[in-house]
């Protein structure tokens, strides 16, 4: 088999291959050391040779031709970059709206669709949690339906509560209200209403006036009676009524009932009323005819029996803020209370009317002192400085800003205090310490530069 050769390049036909800078002797043949110069004097480049530097060799190749991931995803980037005409007036002239690709040529949609295609599967499912959690947060705490899912038995439970706030629409029986008169109740109200609607508990104002069976000057406190009977029937669900006086102020609307109170009932309140006993009532009671719990001090010791939550200011019981709960043991007492017997006998002496009333019966009747507790008045019905102030403060009755208290009751400021006066300062003081953190910003940083600024006082 012989092997066919091409002419060799040296001149003269010499014959045998030659390779410039390249001598083989065992080849047989001598291959000249000079290379061969082309006509312009440069060496002669063989074709394999020039294949294989322009990449041309057909056979693959280590190198990545710019294929890589990084250089594909700069390159992916580069290209969804905007593209800029520095000169407007350029020779590449074109027709009117049909110009270069530019972002600003793009809807926002199709931005939205490159930002996602650009975007990795887990990105998406973070954005997609973030997403879902400040959507979550917006529907349940600043729609209507947080009235509906805090009220829900099964999440915050306000359906157990029904708040009476005494009203009189008309003036009461002794005398019409004024312009003032009208302000404190539509302020009181007011304040009620949003508590309620934060909370998703229910609201029933009462008139006061309404019944005219109970006219007689020293008769109309124990409308109170009939009331909570008849919001027990207007509410099958609720378990707990809460009376609240006119004059009452919620300060701290952040508080909820069941966080302020009946979450942990047995650590707030108190059943022995010897730890604060302005009546110097005998307790207990020691007849041996009497059981161990109406013999103890704090009944059978287990909050799920307490039916009555009371307050006591500095001289007894207080019904201006009070508890009462769903059961035979409520409807009994109701009974007793609203006793006309008892009324048509006591009610001259009875200077606080149905105050005094429920006083005489935890007195006389052990059956009412083993389901009754006390709060601390400073809980639900803190008072103004003017309101026993006989020995001047009392930090267990009077209100202190520093601790925050939850309910302030004006109680006794229509005798010779200003009740409109009291009700609109705490009003603004609610306001001010539950200011959100813009409003604190606003009036606490931006008005006060202005003030030193321009020696004006600007309300944002």
């Amino acid at each position: 088999m012989s092997l066919s050769r091409s002419p060799s390049p040296v001149p003269g036909g010499g014959g045998g291959w030659s390779s410039p800078g390249l001598n083989i002797p065992s080849s047989g043949r001598s291959s000249p050391t000079k290379p061969y110069s082309g006509s312009n004097g440069t060496p002669v480049m063989w074709e394999s040779a020039r294949l294989k530097a322009t990449g041309a060799t057909g056979y693959p190749s280590f190198s990545t031709q710019n294929h890589g991931f990084f250089t594909r995803h700069m390159r992916r980037i580069s290209s969804s970059l905007p593209r800029f005409h520095a000169d407007p007036q350029s020779a590449e002239r074109e027709k009117l709206g049909r110009g270069r690709w530019s972002v600003d040529n793009m809807p926002m949609l199709g931005r939205l669709r490159r930002i996602a295609a650009r975007m990795g599967r887990k990105m998406k499912i973070r954005l997609l949690i973030l997403f879902l959690v400040l959507f979550s947060l917006l529907l349940f705490y600043n729609t209507p339906l947080v009235y509906y899912w805090r009220r829900a038995s099964w999440l915050g439970g306000g359906q157990k509560f029904v708040i009476i706030l005494a009203a009189n629409v008309g003036g009461g029986v002794m005398e019409w209200k004024g312009a003032r008169e009208w302000a404190i109740e539509r302020d009181s109200v007011r304040n009620k209403k949003k508590y309620v609607a934060r909370w998703g508990y229910d609201l029933e104002i009462v008139d006061m006036s309404t019944k005219k069976r109970y006219a007689h000057e020293w008769r109309e406190s124990w409308e109170k009676v009939d009331f909570i009977r008849t919001s027990l029937r207007k509410y099958p669900k609720a378990e707990w009524i809460w009376w609240l006086d006119l004059n009452t102020f919620i300060m701290e609307p952040s508080y909820s009932l069941q966080d302020h109170i009946f979450n942990n009932l047995q650590k707030h309140v108190y059943r022995d009323i010897n730890e604060y006993n302005p009546l110097n009532i005998t307790h207990p009671l020691n007849d041996n005819y009497l059981d161990a719990e109406s013999r103890s001090p704090v009944g059978d010791g287990d909050g799920s029996s307490i039916n009555l939550i009371l307050p006591q200011d500095c001289s007894g019981f207080n019904l201006g803020s009070f508890f009462i709960r769903r059961g035979a043991w409520t409807d009994r007492l109701l009974d007793v209370w609203w006793d006309p017997v008892a009324y048509e006998q006591k009610h001259m002496e009875w200077e606080h009317k149905e105050q005094d009333a429920l006083e005489q019966l935890y007195t006389a009747q052990p059956w009412i002192r083993k389901h009754t507790a006390f709060l601390p008045q400073r809980m639900i019905n803190s008072f103004p400085a003017g309101a026993c102030s006989e020995n001047g403060n009392d930090t267990r009755i009077h209100y202190d800003q520093k601790d925050r208290d939850f309910l302030v009751n004006m109680a006794g400021c229509e005798w010779g205090r200003d009740c409109w006066g009291e009700m609109y300062n705490f009003r603004e003081l609610s306001y001010y310490l539950n200011r959100s953190l813009w409003e604190r910003f606003k009036e606490d940083l931006v008005a006060v530069i202005w003030f030193k600024l321009t020696g004006q006082k600007v309300k944002l």
